[in-house]
């Protein structure tokens, strides 16, 4: 982006619903269509709101957050069997031995940049003039939502690419820590900041954005789709507990979880879980799904081709499915499980195919045909219950009743069955099993996986032909794109 800055789709990402003007090709003249200049890119609040349109578009590229960073958390970890013994659809990735060239990362790294530069040249841009274009209250808005957004990219970068925090209280490498926008050659150069930086820098981002982002919109969509108070703090939930921050999460839980069943924020979008799982991947604009990538079949508004989660874990048509059949569930994974009873709703997220020895196991949470048009979950109020959940118990050392309450929340919805109370546990160590083993139930399939097990210092379980990975064998973590390497000479690799 020597001399213009992208203009990057926006028809296509108007369906993310967030309320800002249409795309109008007139604003363009005289720049060429795909183009807007550096001059004028800020210089009307229609070219701002596009900006901030793409900002979402990079997160939701079929490279990063649209797709492939959900499955590879995914194919990780135990749950999934590889069926393809294809690169390019991750195989390496399942075996956990990428190299440095390897498609997935070479182009994660890619992607997640190239998000992240965008929100730069944004916060650049804004601070440049475009704020005063737009009003210091709509300017405040719209840099939030890019911090969010590079604070989630930062976040995303170190699960894969970075040593756990656990090791070393994040004194280890981490990822370059790029802040200002990068519109030239030559500006590559730039030695990893180590994990507690990035994660400070993650931290600072989301609590920025909290403070600027609004309580809520007024659509539905627009509170699934778009960053909100609620969306930043939901995600501080994860990052500190990744941290190991217990005590932080409990604090920012605290101000979107009730103390009591049911279980509601009380403050900004009124999240809760849904009454049925199942409605969570069909009814998308829902108050459970805090944070979600939104698809359509319009040109440029999917995934794209070998990026979606259905075509990754669904069967093939042949099979009943709507997919390529790349990755079926490990007969010994998670759903092997006796406690995961077979009246849960959330066994209908699994198909059977074949008969005797050939019968195999298929995700099918996500149902969309091609062109996979189901919306890409980022974070759900399960999830910031359970993450609270887990840091009541970790925190207290106890059995503690709320947790225990929490826990029961995300298993009843499901299983009308089966509840629990702190007799049902004898230890904290069981409730913390408990709440991790219903983790790995409740979000099978939604990118979890990898980030639960090296949080932990966890050893990455066999699964098929591929033995177990330890937390300190090579392939732990993945190497540094050979692409980076190339380019940026202060670079070191894993």
């Amino acid at each position: 982006m020597n001399k213009y800055i992208k203009y990057a789709a926006v028809c296509s990402l108007l369906p993310i619903g967030i309320g800002l003007s249409s795309c109008n090709r007139d604003l363009l003249t005289p720049i060429p269509q795909t183009s807007v200049s550096d001059a004028s890119a800020f210089s009307t609040t229609n070219r701002i709101q596009t900006q901030l349109l793409s900002l979402y578009g990079a997160l939701k590229e079929g490279n990063f957050y649209g797709g492939r960073f959900v499955v590879y958390g995914d194919i990780r970890g135990e749950e999934f069997i590889n069926e393809t013994s294809n690169l390019v659809t991750g195989s390496d990735v399942w075996g956990l031995n990428p190299t440095n060239s390897a498609t997935a990362v070479q182009n994660l790294w890619y992607y997640a940049y190239l998000a992240i530069n965008k929100c730069n040249i944004f916060i650049d841009g804004m601070a440049a003039g475009g704020s005063a274009i737009v009003g210091a209250d709509a300017a405040a808005r719209y840099v939030a939502e890019a911090k969010l957004i590079r604070g989630l990219s930062y976040y995303s970068l170190l699960q894969y690419y970075a040593r756990p925090y656990a090791d070393g209280n994040g004194n280890k490498p981490g990822v370059p820590l790029r802040l200002n926008g990068i519109q030239s050659t030559g500006q590559s150069a730039l030695a990893r900041s180590t994990v507690a930086e990035v994660y400070t820098q993650v931290l600072k981002d989301l609590n920025e954005a909290e403070a600027g982002l609004p309580a809520s919109y007024t659509t539905a969509s627009d509170n699934t789709t778009r960053a909100h108070k609620n969306t930043a703090i939901a995600l501080k939930t994860r990052v500190y507990l990744t941290m190991q921050n217990y005590a932080s999460v409990i604090t920012e839980a605290n101000k979107i979880v009730s103390a009591t069943a049911p279980f509601k924020a009380p403050t900004g979008v009124a999240h809760q879980l849904q009454p049925d799982i199942t409605t969570v991947f069909t009814s998308y604009a829902n108050p459970e799904s805090i944070f979600s990538m939104p698809m359509t079949s319009t040109t440029g508004d999917f995934p794209g081709t070998q990026n979606q989660l259905a075509y990754y874990f669904s069967p093939t048509a042949a099979n009943g499915g709507v997919g390529n059949g790349e990755y079926s569930l490990n007969p010994r994974g998670i759903i092997a499980e006796p406690t995961w009873t077979a009246t849960d709703k959330r066994r209908s997220f699994i198909k059977q195919s074949g008969t005797g020895t050939n019968v195999k196991n298929w995700l099918i949470k996500y149902k969309a045909p091609s062109p996979y048009t189901d919306w890409v979950p980022v974070i759900r109020y399960a999830e910031v219950l359970l993450n609270l959940a887990e840091a009541k118990v970790r925190s207290t050392n106890t059995v503690d009743p709320q947790a225990v309450a929490l826990l029961s929340a995300v298993r009843n919805r499901s299983d009308a069955a089966t509840s629990y109370t702190t007799a049902s546990f004898a230890t904290p160590a069981e409730l913390i099993n408990a709440i991790l083993l219903e983790r790995r139930i409740e979000f099978l399939g939604e990118g979890l996986r990898n980030n639960d097990l090296v949080r932990l210092l966890q050893t990455i379980p066999a699964k098929g032909t591929i033995p177990a990975k330890g937390p300190n064998e090579s392939g732990y973590i993945w190497p540094i794109s050979a692409t980076e390497l190339q380019l940026n000479n202060l670079a070191t690799d894993n």
